[in-house]
């Protein structure tokens, strides 16, 4: 059976517009949701919430093709473009490259699509790297352009892409269709939808050397926001993280198949789970400015350390949970004044108890509108 690219059909995917009404108007819903959690956050906490989406997005699209990223070289980069810091470490050309594709796609996003912008984005990802011919330009090499696994002698080929001497036409005809299909455009397409054809139309002509996943699932997010008309901040690359093989494999059936709807609906379903990490992450700091407005002033120097701390562990808090050697660790005090501290947190709702003796741990008492330790 031949690649989809090479089916007369090409490029008009279809799919059941029934099994996306559902997941279209839970997207809108939540995007309504977010859009009204952040307007509750402070303007110094949304600038962290910013660094820290962007940066987790940044760190969960390179993993998913392999790439390991340093996170804290990576915040800096982010928090250096957004004028938010003058940190004047080294920041190594993968982190500062991938950094300044996610802030030019936040800051952009409203903007049609051309050439020019993907190949800017290709020099981004690509930076550093020494392997690639062509960077911030289409592949021209004549060899086939492959996805393949396996050992020599025993591969498999999941896929093919078009010879890279069809790719600057066909990449012509995707950017006009992506920029018909925005809101403003021609023949508009809901959100999700567009986003998940936008993803697999991309993905199926490969345009470049390599960086085309890192590329495309930046253009889905762009699609994603164009459909609310505001960056979107969503958690997308974190979810499909997790479900890579499953993504791979959707991407893989699709390549033959033109009917996409499977993808469509697999596609919405990691979206809307983003969506739902997105919001947490914004309850999260709302919850921390109640708890300041409702403990802040409670506490004493040392409290207030080891309070700030675990805010800044994040959403999911000190793995396993505080412990009073933990305390002891960051404040550099007594056991005796460490027991007295974390019996006064908890006598005054600043902290949750759990378990006994050495097995006792403590947890921030917020309400973040999801069941977790925090």
């Amino acid at each position: 059976m031949s690649w989809n690219w090479q089916q007369p059909e090409w490029p008009h995917f279809t799919y059941d517009e029934q099994a996306l009404v559902t997941p279209e108007k839970q997207f809108l819903l939540r995007s309504g949701e977010f859009i009204g959690a952040y307007r509750h956050i402070s303007e110094d906490d949304r600038d962290m919430l910013r660094i820290e989406l962007i940066g987790n997005e940044a760190l969960k699209t390179s993993a998913i093709e392999g790439e390991i990223l340093n996170r804290d070289s990576l915040q800096s980069s982010l928090r250096r473009q957004f004028g938010l810091g003058d940190d004047d470490r080294h920041i190594p050309a993968k982190e500062r490259g991938i950094a300044e594709m996610m802030v030019t796609l936040y800051q952009t996003f409203a903007e049609p699509l051309d050439t020019a912008q993907l190949f800017e984005w290709h020099k981004m990802v690509m930076a550093g790297e020494r392997h690639i011919e062509a960077i911030g330009g289409y592949r021209t090499h004549a060899e086939p352009m492959q996805i393949v696994s396996g050992s020599v002698g025993k591969s498999k080929v999941h896929f093919e892409a078009p010879p890279s001497s069809q790719v600057p036409g066909e990449m012509a005809r995707f950017i006009d269709w992506f920029n018909d299909t925005s809101p403003g455009g021609k023949s508009p397409l809901p959100p999700l939808t567009r986003s998940g054809l936008v993803h697999i139309y991309f993905e199926s002509i490969h345009p470049f050397e390599d960086g085309n996943g890192r590329i495309g699932r930046a253009l889905s997010e762009k699609a994603l926001a164009q459909g609310i008309g505001q960056p979107s901040l969503i958690s997308l690359a974190h979810t499909i993280e997790r479900s890579r093989k499953q993504y791979y494999d959707m991407l893989e059936l699709n390549s033959r198949d033109f009917d996409v709807t499977r993808w469509l609906t697999f596609f919405a379903d990691k979206t809307l789970e983003a969506q739902q990490i997105t919001l947490a992450r914004a309850n999260f700091y709302i919850a921390k400015a109640r708890f300041y407005d409702r403990a802040g002033d409670q506490l004493n120097e040392r409290q207030a350390k080891v309070i700030a701390r675990m805010f800044r562990e994040g959403i999911d808090g000190f793995k396993g949970g505080l412990s009073a050697e933990n305390y002891i660790s960051i404040t550099q005090t007594s056991r005796a004044t460490a027991t007295r501290d974390l019996h006064e947190l908890v006598e005054m709702g600043a902290l949750l108890r759990t378990g006994e003796r050495r097995y006792t741990r403590y947890w921030l008492n917020i309400e973040t509108g999801q069941k977790t330790h925090l």
